[in-house]
């Protein structure tokens, strides 16, 4: 996991090519330009797509991992509450293994709040729960990045 400043991406340079080619377009430019529809970067390895939606109560969300690809949240408008999980201390309910999404319930162990500003990098291994209210519900609207690692 990486929770950093949108500022700060490109110190993170170095860890995958794909990533790299992720984190450069943490930028206004590129972010203006990321709508509902999936924007390829890199072929079905690298790509962007723009969520808006309402918080939720924490009892209405779950976690979420992946083990081919990372995901980088990045908010644009409004806060959200995220909690991190190793996958095996937690308790899966679904799964469907040509998306690439595995689904948990259970305790977070790291809580944070993601906010305009803020990006996180969570990777395969780092299940993630999203969308919970932080005081209450809001619209909040953030882009989301798939980066295949494995």
């Amino acid at each position: 996991m990486i929770y950093a400043k949108n500022k700060d991406a490109l110190d993170y340079r170095g860890i995958h090519p794909n990533l790299d080619l992720a984190l450069e377009r943490l930028t206004e430019e590129f972010l203006a330009s990321v709508g509902s529809e999936r924007v390829e970067i890199k072929g079905g390895e690298v790509y962007a797509t723009r969520f808006t939606y309402q918080t939720l109560p924490e009892e209405e969300t779950f976690f979420e991992a992946h083990r081919k690809y990372l995901d980088i949240h990045l908010m644009l408008r409004g806060s959200e509450r995220v909690e991190i999980a190793p996958p095996e201390c937690l308790t899966e309910f679904n799964r469907v293994e040509e998306n690439d999404f595995y689904a948990y319930r259970g305790e977070g162990h790291y809580k944070l709040v993601l906010s305009p500003g803020d990006f996180l990098v969570v990777f395969p291994g780092d299940a993630h729960r999203i969308k919970t209210q932080v005081d209450g519900p809001q619209e909040v609207a953030k882009a989301v990045f798939k980066v295949k690692i494995h």
